[in-house]
């Protein structure tokens, strides 16, 4: 029998400060007959999951034991490990407390994949949550999250997942995209301090038939002539704000024309007084 496969057995037999000591060995083949010992219990394995250099294979040995996996607190050591293959973590996500979840998808570290999925399982649990822990996340949530509580239109979650400074303008344009929403979001954004003031939300704003038409009117005149135009088309708009749009740009127009004459008469008239200028400096 080799050295290794000697202290793979001691580690397999091995009790008290000798089981503690085989935590930190660096051979998997080691570390893997540690797993075996029935010795082995849930703290001390969890100092194993502490271990930043942990090997893969030891992770993906541990996330397939029943046994150790009945324990939340390995399965969130597993999850949360820097070294943990993308299918362990896919497999852990659906069973971490909401909290965790959003610590996880909070966390620097996480694969973006990853973070899009745990974000994905709180948003699922959303419609069960009570009101203060859907407060909780509106405020401190990741900004998908507190897009969706957006979206709820809930009065008393609403203006606070606003506030997230985790909310990016991309999640609220697509709050304001969807088809049916609550009239309650789009008042709030339009008179939101920060949000109002994204020229493609006001944009999103207009295009949003849930918009009352008076809030709608009062942005028209902040839009450029060519996405007026590009809303007027046939489809885009409901028909009777297709009009407001029209008029619009054909005020817009006419303003044009309006500048571009006065322009040209300053033009003539500050030609005419250079030339008397110049003729004055030849009389001279």
């Amino acid at each position: 029998m080799s050295q290794l496969e000697q202290q793979r057995e001691r580690a397999r037999l091995a009790h008290g400060e000798e089981l503690k000591s085989f935590l930190y060995h660096p051979s998997v083949e080691v570390l893997l007959g540690l797993l075996e010992n029935p010795a082995l219990d849930e703290s001390q394995l969890g100092l194993l999951l502490a271990r930043k250099d942990l090997p893969t294979e030891i992770i993906e040995a541990v996330a397939t034991n029943k046994t150790f996996l009945r324990s939340y607190g390995v399965k969130k050591a597993l999850a949360f490990h820097p070294r943990a293959p993308r299918l362990v973590g896919l497999r852990l996500l659906r069973d971490l407390y909401l909290m965790d979840l959003v610590q996880y998808s909070l966390s620097p570290a996480v694969p973006a994949e990853l973070k899009r999925h745990a974000e994905e399982y709180i948003i699922a649990r959303l419609p069960q949550l009570p009101l203060g822990q859907r407060i909780t996340l509106a405020r401190r949530g990741p900004g998908r999250v507190a897009g969706a509580l957006v979206a709820t239109g809930h009065a008393q979650v609403l203006e606070i997942a606003l506030e997230n400074p985790r909310l990016t303008e991309g999640q609220v344009l697509k709050v304001l995209w969807r088809d049916k929403l609550p009239q309650t979001v789009v008042l709030t954004v339009a008179n939101h301090r920060k949000w109002s003031q994204y020229y493609n939300v006001r944009l999103a704003l207009v295009r949003n038939a849930s918009t009352p038409l008076s809030i709608v009117l009062g942005l028209l005149p902040q839009l450029t002539v060519a996405d007026l135009r590009e809303l007027a088309v046939p489809g885009v708009v409901p028909a009777n704000l297709r009009n407001y749009l029209q008029t619009e740009v054909h005020r817009r127009m006419q303003a044009s024309k309006r500048g571009a004459k006065d322009e040209s008469a300053v033009s003539r008239e500050e030609s005419l007084a250079q030339a008397e200028d110049e003729e004055g400096s030849e009389e001279k």
